[in-house]
């Protein structure tokens, strides 16, 4: 019996347009087999972004997740969550250990900003032309990571 869609236990918001992004759910989405972790494109047509409180540009400036009970998360703890959840977070524990998080995060932080450049490195590469990547702008309503 698949349990109900109701039973994730984190939702990953995602740029549907960069393909390392894609490439990222993709692997997620193969490990998510007790269906513990959703995943919402926030470059979907039909995406509201004030549902979660927040602006188009502060979604794609980096990556966001919620809880169900409405918390958010961004950056790396993003991923930290996502992994849990499908069971692999053993692999980005060390990402939030003390000392290496500050790290992680400032390597992730660089990324971000530069995930379209990255993946063109990698042969990548934004297919729509619509992947911009506006500069990151404080959230005063997230916590501070």
């Amino acid at each position: 019996m698949l349990p109900s869609m109701d039973s994730w236990r984190f939702k990953l918001l995602f740029d549907g347009e960069c393909p390392l992004c894609r490439r990222e759910v993709a692997f997620l989405r193969n490990r998510n087999r007790h269906h513990r972790l959703a995943f919402e494109d926030i470059t979907a047509p039909d995406f509201d972004p004030g549902k979660y409180g927040c602006t188009p540009g502060e979604l794609m400036s980096v990556i966001h997740g919620v809880f169900p009970d409405g918390r958010m998360v961004r950056k790396l703890q993003v991923f930290r969550e996502a992994y849990r959840a499908v069971g692999l977070g053993w692999l980005l524990a060390p990402t939030g250990w003390p000392g290496l998080r500050w790290l992680a995060d400032r390597g992730y932080e660089w990324f971000a900003r530069h995930r379209l450049s990255v993946g063109r490195w990698f042969g990548r590469r934004c297919d729509t032309g619509n992947c911009p990547i506006p500069a990151p702008k404080p959230a005063d309503h997230l916590p501070k990571d």
